[in-house]
């Protein structure tokens, strides 16, 4: 039979044998864990090259409509440009003229109202006249300290 020592001795050793299988065990999966980050890492890799080429390819197709829009807006700025300028021509071609004809006209509708002998009632209403009295008080018909009536 064993003695305590032994006994003793048995149960260390099985324990450190356990011990030993579940650290193998554990590093096992680790050593496969680290593998297969490993291929994963290296299958980014190799996608992340073609990746930034068509980033790049992408980016230069951008700036080149950038570009274009640039030019197509500076050539919208040069016709707004020509509409003004052609605007303010025409206003000055056609409404100096058609000023003159309009006041003319008017001119030759006055002077053979007042030949015929005819009186043409005012275009616009008159307001009646204001005595002197009244036009230096004012409208409201408030004297000029502190707004009371009389």
């Amino acid at each position: 039979m064993l003695t305590g020592g032994q006994l003793a001795g048995l149960i260390v050793a099985v324990f450190w044998a356990v011990l030993v299988s579940f650290l193998a065990y554990t590093l096992l999966k680790l050593a496969r864990l680290l593998g297969e980050a490993t291929k994963m890492v290296e299958d980014l890799g190799e996608q992340a090259g073609p990746l930034m080429d068509d980033m790049a390819r992408t980016v230069r197709r951008a700036n080149e409509q950038l570009g274009r829009t640039d030019v197509i807006t500076k050539q919208v700025g040069s016709v707004t440009q020509n509409v003004s300028a052609v605007t303010t021509v025409m206003t000055s071609v056609v409404g100096g003229p058609l000023v003159k004809a309009a006041a003319f006209s008017y001119g030759v509708r006055k002077v053979l109202g007042n030949r015929a002998g005819e009186e043409r009632p005012p275009s616009r209403p008159q307001l009646p006249a204001q005595s002197s009295r009244s036009a230096a008080r004012g409208s409201s018909g408030t004297s000029g300290r502190g707004g009371r009536r009389r």
